[in-house]
């Protein structure tokens, strides 16, 4: 894992060695930083997920944008400078570090934005200082046949896990009632661990027509937007899911502790946030993380059962048997990134990934669809949930069983400069 950080951080320097380097302070390389990914947007509009720093930046960079070749070139500039750095203390070298390590993503997004494709493994790990540990879909064979088990039939496994699904479905009249009890439950349990600002809050709405399941838009001034996607629909299990992957602790809270690092700590890099960044792995998989963290052992189940099961209208004598279901469903996480894999990088058809992905995630064709559109808008974007969850639930567990040692471990990701490679030391 070393030598593979070390690899995508020297990415662009080996061809410029010979030009002098030019020294700046750790602040002025953080603020051309973050001008060059406002240009990337300009190219690329959705580049940047979030921006909070000055609007005059964002204007600029949107009424005059710099030419690919130019952001390539200040992208090479602003990476020498950073790996030239000497910094006074080891905070300030971990920050050069990871600011080195965003550049070096913004410069491999722009051939990208230029046409360049790669592996999908070496993708991944140029964008997001990670490289995917993919299995072969015959790894995962077993799992289906401990489901088979859970759910016997003679219909075939896809169809009787959907059968078994729909009987969880909260209906739309039911859902923004389920979902504000969910987040309001995620809050109050982070709240328990993690102090966070007085009149932060969320607007939430229902949307339709997207690739994605929920998406959370960090505003700044500690406010975000929660948009759920209800062209599939909503299981009762997935509200806490949800709750805690966009809000608490999830990309809400991780939005906060961005905006102070700026705001409290003058960090610049910290006002934006592309979607396309070495931190994407440790915000996805956290998030994804944070219901067990926030709902350890049972606690998951029996909340379902007292409260969101009522208030779906649903029979809470299920969430025993749903829990069951979903943690047999768990060990086949993985399988999902090897068929994106197989999808991307061409060795199989389209027709044959929706074939793969219902087997292997037992889902309806049109959900099947619908995860390979998020993977052609977003490509080895994927690998940041999986992935990105195994890096950190590893790195928690290392902190023990006690549940403060555990969210203070969290929050140490929330508040420090962190690349995935950290986690793994």
């Amino acid at each position: 894992m070393k030598q593979a950080v070390a690899a995508f951080l020297a990415i662009g320097v080996s061809a410029c060695a010979s030009v002098p380097v030019q020294q700046v302070s750790l602040d002025q390389a953080a603020r051309d930083y973050v001008r060059l990914a406002l240009e990337i947007d300009a190219h690329e509009p959705g580049y940047v997920d979030a921006y909070y720093g000055p609007e005059e930046w964002r204007e600029e960079a949107r009424k005059d944008p710099r030419d690919q070749t130019a952001l390539k070139r200040e992208a090479d500039r602003i990476h020498r400078a950073l790996v030239a750095f000497k910094g006074a203390d080891a905070g300030e070298v971990q920050r050069a570090r990871v600011l080195a390590a965003n550049v070096a993503s913004a410069r491999f997004r722009l051939d990208m934005i230029g046409g360049t494709r790669v592996h999908f493994a070496e993708e991944a790990e140029r964008l997001f200082a990670l490289r995917p540990q993919l299995k072969p879909l015959s790894a995962y064979d077993a799992a289906l046949q401990r489901i088979e088990v859970l759910l016997p039939g003679p219909e075939p496994l896809a169809e009787r896990v959907d059968a078994f699904r729909a009987k969880y479905i909260v209906p739309d009249d039911r859902l923004p009632a389920v979902m504000d009890a969910a987040i309001a439950e995620c809050r109050k349990r982070t709240l328990v661990h993690i102090t966070l600002p007085e009149g932060e809050n969320f607007r939430m709405s229902m949307v339709k027509d997207k690739s994605w399941g929920a998406y959370n838009y960090y505003k700044g001034g500690n406010q975000s937007v929660i948009e759920i996607n209800t062209d599939l629909p909503v299981l009762v299990s997935n509200a806490l899911v949800l709750g805690c992957h966009e809000g608490y602790p999830g990309h809400h809270v991780q939005g906060i502790y961005n905006e102070r690092a700026y705001r409290a700590r003058g960090w610049a890099e910290f006002s934006v946030i592309p979607l396309y960044v070495p931190a994407a792995p440790l915000n996805e998989g956290g998030a994804d993380f944070g219901v067990d963290l926030a709902f350890p052992g049972q606690e998951r189940t029996a909340f379902e059962r007292d409260v969101l099961f009522p208030l779906a209208g649903l029979d809470p004598a299920g969430a025993a048997p749903y829990a069951e279901f979903r943690k047999a469903m768990a060990d086949l996480d993985g399988a999902a990134l090897t068929v994106s894999q197989m999808y991307l990088d061409g060795v199989v058809d389209k027709p044959r990934a929706i074939e793969l992905v219902q087997r292997y995630e037992l889902v309806a064709r049109d959900v099947a669809e619908k995860s390979l559109d998020f993977d052609e808008e977003y490509r080895s974007y994927v690998i940041n949930y999986a992935s990105g969850e195994d890096l950190v639930r590893a790195y928690v567990d290392r902190a023990g069983a006690d549940p403060a040692s555990r969210w203070k471990a969290y929050e140490h990701i929330l508040s420090t400069p962190t690349l995935p490679s950290d986690l793994t030391k």
